[in-house]
């Protein structure tokens, strides 16, 4: 369900109905923006950090549009291609391989580039592997004894001479001088599971390379999932011929065990194997992370069945010793990753080690703000870094005596770069200037002088530059979006405001409202809410509302989005930890009492109004829709879950506990419970092969619907997952549908004569 967090953040949602008619020039339609590509954005190609930061790599285009290597110097821009397209071409070709994401040796000696991508749940990690030496001047593909497209996770070992990957969930190393491959382990299948991991760990741990070179190249620690006993899942492909295909996947469900999980470290020499001795069930425990500080020394994190109890293990190879040195607990969940819009959302766990090794550095909620601490390894001894009656969002970087993070202590809606001494002491120092103001990430040097600073805000696409730090100078604007901006101007754009309701609880809601272009404060206009609302999205923030918003104005709807409690709000422990055992209860009811604030003011018609979302929104769009049909009149829910039993167990049992123990708020918290209460229009939207929320969750919806005769309307797409993209016109298509549904069953326009907002 957190898929919808980063879909709303990363692509511009559109959508409109198609007309005979010539659209006005000023007016956004599906056509001018899908098929017209007038409305294009840059994104950043690939680039890394060199040199310490004192230079970046970085992929461009030559004259003839084939991709090259260059270098540029950070605090002069000088620009130098070390890489050109016709070294990157293999021999035999006429073209040279397409870069989807490089990374350099330790030494900078050579480039390993990871091209002909093939999607693995999420993600496109299967693919080719070059590697290009500078010395040589060389390119050679590795594991070219394989297929194509195979291979994943590839890496150089820190002394340069070998590249570790995995294939067919088997850990191997290749030598760069021989050319000699070695299989270091044997036993890998479907269910027993190598150097990476199976879809949950994945989807809720953010896992996905699963293994590690120790620093002096002799040793692999990888994790290894037994995944025998989990249950099949079949989605079913009906389309590609006349008789129907099985799709199996591997889906531990709420209440059902995970895969077992245990992580060993091979030798690299002879191949010999080694159990870390972690205690506890392999199937109670999870292990999320694992990470060398040198080359005797290994971190192993550790978290059990109910995700609130976290141990950080030191483990000696040499002596096969493991002792604790972290341990952490709160009545709710520890977080181990924290969602957040000035972040990816997904990634390693790995904590950041500091200090020569000696410590690392970990974020906590157990007081009342999410605050940085350093722990030693050798003591556990615990030093606050953030000190300060906020919350941290996200950490960037650090160097020897600075910390990087990510903060918005007066305004959870923003996002800004901080940073505080490494010892404890000392002040924090605000970097982000005020002319900044929305939501800004960054990419910190390895330095510390310099960054890549990406800046948006509500109507302001995003800016990619290069900065000097600390004085956050601009040495050159990387990504402008010149001609995205330029075309913004000549369509009619609306007005954004940002509020707080209280309501009749007494909680404070604070949300974003996108206004009617043409906006008359005497005039009754529709409301459409979009929501998610849940622990893993925020949707009410200051970044680039996107085209379908823009559209949806320009037909004249207030769209607003509010973030209630037990969302990502940078506003207190206490706001995202109260959703505990209760989503789809309290979330529920702190959007509905704001939305009836809401309907209070003037230029509000309560008679039209509407909510949406996709996934963890979706499921909000019912049971807004079932518990509250006095306040929302239509809804449209794209690929929600309509019963939690039926969610996967890492994430449902991080929120709501075990149902073995308390399976009555599992069903509190069910749209589905809710669904004979339903009195307005429901549109209901699902991929049927969509691994995430499976189309058993719209299917079962659906029984509920028809058992207590509630009229409402579908849209199954065939062979589409959770994101429902794939296939011709798909997007297109789905857009279409909602904003036709959204027309047909909410008036759009200003109507009537009323008073302005009190």
């Amino acid at each position: 369900m957190k898929f919808i967090q980063l879909l709303f953040i990363t692509l511009v949602f559109v959508g409109s109905v198609f007309s005979q008619d010539k659209p006005a020039p000023n007016l956004l339609t599906l056509d001018r923006i899908y098929n017209s590509k007038e409305f294009r954005q840059q994104y950043p190609q690939p680039t890394q950090w060199i040199e310490n930061g004192n230079a970046y790599a970085a992929v461009e285009f030559d004259d003839n549009g084939q991709n090259e290597l260059v270098r540029y110097d950070s605090k002069t821009q000088k620009k130098k291609t070390f890489v050109k397209a016709g070294q990157l071409t293999p021999k035999g070709k006429d073209k040279a391989i397409y870069i989807e994401s490089f990374t350099l040796s330790p030494d900078e000696s050579k480039v390993l580039i990871f091209t002909n991508s093939s999607r693995v749940w999420r993600a496109n990690t299967k693919g080719d592997f070059w590697v290009y030496d500078f010395k040589t001047k060389k390119l050679n593909q590795i594991g070219k004894e394989f297929s194509s497209s195979s291979l994943m996770f590839a890496k150089f070992s820190t002394d340069n001479k070998y590249v570790g990957y995995v294939h067919d969930f088997n850990v191997y190393k290749e030598e760069f001088k021989t050319g000699k491959v070695t299989q270091l382990t044997f036993d890998g299948t479907k269910d027993i599971i190598n150097g990476t991991f199976d879809w949950v760990y994945e989807e809720e741990f953010g896992c996905r390379d699963g293994f590690r070179w120790s620093p002096d190249a002799e040793l692999i620690a990888y994790w290894q999932l037994d995944a025998s006993d989990i249950g099949t899942f079949y989605m079913i492909n009906n389309t590609d011929s006349i008789y129907s295909q099985l799709i199996p996947l591997q889906y531990p469900k709420v209440g059902e065990d995970p895969s077992a999980c245990r992580v060993a470290v091979v030798g690299t020499k002879k191949g010999d194997i080694k159990w870390i001795p972690v205690p506890g069930g392999a199937k109670e425990n999870y292990i999320p992370g694992i990470q060398w500080v040198n080359s005797d020394l290994l971190l192993v994190q550790q978290i059990n069945r109910k995700q609130n109890h976290l141990k950080v293990w030191k483990y000696q190879p040499s002596t096969d010793k493991l002792s604790m040195v972290y341990e952490e607990t709160e009545e709710t969940w520890v977080d181990l990753s924290y969602p957040d819009v000035s972040s990816s959302g997904w990634g390693e766990n790995d904590l950041k080690i500091v200090d020569n090794g000696t410590a690392f550095l970990r974020m906590t909620e157990n007081d009342a703000w999410r605050n940085v601490y350093k722990i030693n390894i050798e003591t556990g001894a615990k030093t606050l870094l953030t000190a300060g009656d906020y919350d941290v969002a996200a950490m960037f970087a650090h160097t020897d005596d600075r910390l990087f993070f990510s903060a918005s202590p007066t305004n959870s809606a923003q996002r800004y770069l901080y940073s505080v001494g490494m010892s404890g002491k000392g002040d924090t120092i605000r970097h982000t200037p005020k002319k900044f103001s929305g939501i800004n990430r960054y990419k910190v040097s390895p330095n510390g002088k310099y960054a890549m600073h990406s800046h948006s805000n509500a109507m302001m696409p995003n800016t990619v530059r290069l900065v000097s730090l600390p004085n956050h100078k601009v040495v050159k604007t990387l990504v402008e979006n010149s001609d995205f901006k330029n075309k913004l101007k000549t369509i009619d754009l609306p007005e954004v405001e940002f509020f707080t309701v209280k309501t009749e609880d007494g909680i404070e809601v604070d949300g974003r409202m996108v206004k009617p272009t043409n906006f008359d404060p005497n005039k009754k206009y529709p409301v459409l809410f979009h929501v998610y609302g849940e622990p893993w999205g925020q949707v009410g923030t200051d970044n680039f509302i996107g085209l379908w918003n823009v559209m949806l104005a320009q037909k004249g709807y207030v769209v607003i989005s509010m973030d209630n409690r037990g969302t990502p709000c940078l506003k207190g422990s206490k706001w995202r930890k109260s959703i505990y055992r209760k989503v789809g209860i309290i979330n529920s009811r702190d959007q509905a009492m704001a939305a009836k604030e809401v309907l209070k003011w003037n230029f509000i018609d309560p008679a039209r109004t509407a909510v949406w979302g996709w996934s963890g929104g979706g499921s909000m769009t019912l049971n807004l829709l079932f518990r509250y049909p006095e306040i929302y009149k239509t809804g449209m829910s794209v690929a929600p879950v309509s019963d939690q039993l039926i969610y996967d167990n890492i994430y449902q049992e991080r929120y709501m506990g075990l149902p073995q123990e308390n399976r009555e708020d599992f069903v509190e918290g069910s749209p589905i419970t809710y669904a004979k209460n339903l009195e307005g229009n429901l549109f209901l939207v699902h991929g049927t092969n969509d691994d995430n929320v499976h189309y058993q969750s719209a299917e079962l919806l659906i029984n509920e619907l028809v058992k207590h005769n509630k009229i409402f309307q579908m849209m199954s797409y065939p062979g589409r997952s959770h994101g429902i993209y794939e296939g011709a016109g798909t997007s297109l298509h789905l857009r279409n549908m909602l904003l036709n549904y959204l027309t047909t069953h909410t008036e759009a326009g200003g109507r009537g004569e009323k008073g302005s907002r009190p």
